[in-house]
């Protein structure tokens, strides 16, 4: 009987034996599957490359799969991504571009690189050029990349001599009656907006431009002049100024007027569309006389941001 339960008792061991044996294993088997789960993580992966922590979590919640993927795929460090990421205007879309621009273009402000890129100012100009989306209305973009059909005819409305000059006969309904309320208000302040060109259709545009060309040649008129279709005039948007009763624009951006534009014209819908130092993304030359209506929503962001409508349309309203 003893025998009996000695064998017992040395059998009950090596089940316990055995059990603790399997229970060693599975608990083992556990931990290598979550090890192997782990590394085919992006954390891990990311970690691996030589990411920083923070910027891991940052590339997870921020960058799309394929992105992601990319970065993984690579293997290799690339700290411009942060920073690209992290810029305000930046587009996922256009990250590879940014990368290669910035790669080409060392010494350029990744700030810089983001605007270049949105606007397609890496581009040479007309290159790729396609037709505006004129169903955004007064919020319409016509630049060297986005053009208008040559028979684009805007709501226009005739414009009084109070306010401008022969070569401004008419301009966009909702533009001139907010024009108006700007000329009202700079003139109580003592001054007097006249505008000296305002509506141009396409054939006109092309009279202009062809002058130009003929004169200086094309670099020079693509600096000055836009080519047919690609005129703001012919949205009936925008305008030129004078500074007093002659057509003299050499001192506009130094004269009181100016300055009262700059504080003012973005609370009646317009801005300076060819600013100074941003000929790079305008392709235009500055033109302190040039103001475009947009509306009082985006005028205002434009503003308070000083960024050009090129890169707003680009960022918030395109695609």
């Amino acid at each position: 009987m003893a025998k009996k339960v000695r064998i017992k008792k040395r059998n009950v061991g090596i089940a316990g034996g055995i059990l603790v044996v399997i229970i060693v294993l599975i608990i083992g088997l556990v931990k290598w599957k979550e090890k192997l789960d782990y590394q085919a993580t992006s954390e891990y992966k990311l970690l691996s490359i030589g990411y920083s922590e923070e910027d891991t979590t940052f590339l997870i919640e921020n960058l799309d799969k394929q992105h992601l993927n990319n970065i993984i795929e690579n293997r290799e460090l690339n700290e411009d991504i942060i920073k690209f990421y992290k810029q305000e205007y930046f587009l996922e879309k256009n990250l590879d571009e940014y990368l290669n621009y910035v790669k080409e273009n060392p010494g350029t402000s990744y700030t810089d690189v983001v605007a270049i890129i949105n606007v397609g100012a890496n581009k040479d100009w007309y290159d790729g050029s396609k037709s505006t989306d004129t169903t955004k209305g007064s919020a319409l973009l016509v630049n060297k990349f986005h053009s208008l059909d040559s028979d684009y005819q805007p709501n226009l409305v005739p414009i009084k001599n109070t306010y401008a000059y022969a070569n401004a006969k008419e301009m966009d309904e909702d533009a001139y009656y907010a024009f108006i309320s700007m000329f009202n208000a700079a003139q109580e302040d003592g001054f007097k907006l006249v505008m000296n060109y305002s509506y141009r259709n396409y054939q006109e545009q092309e009279e202009v431009y062809n002058n130009f060309k003929s004169q200086y040649g094309t670099e020079y008129a693509d600096s000055y002049a836009a080519r047919p279709g690609h005129s703001e005039h012919q949205t009936g948007l925008a305008f030129d100024l004078i500074i007093d009763s002659d057509y003299d624009k050499t001192n506009f951006d130094t004269s009181p007027k100016f300055a009262w534009l700059q504080e003012n014209a973005y609370k009646y819908g317009y801005i300076l569309r060819y600013p100074k130092d941003k000929e790079h993304l305008t392709g235009y030359s500055y033109e302190p006389w040039h103001y475009r209506y947009v509306g009082v929503e985006i005028a205002t962001y434009i503003h308070q941001h000083n960024i050009t409508y090129d890169e707003y349309y680009a960022y918030f309203l395109e695609g």
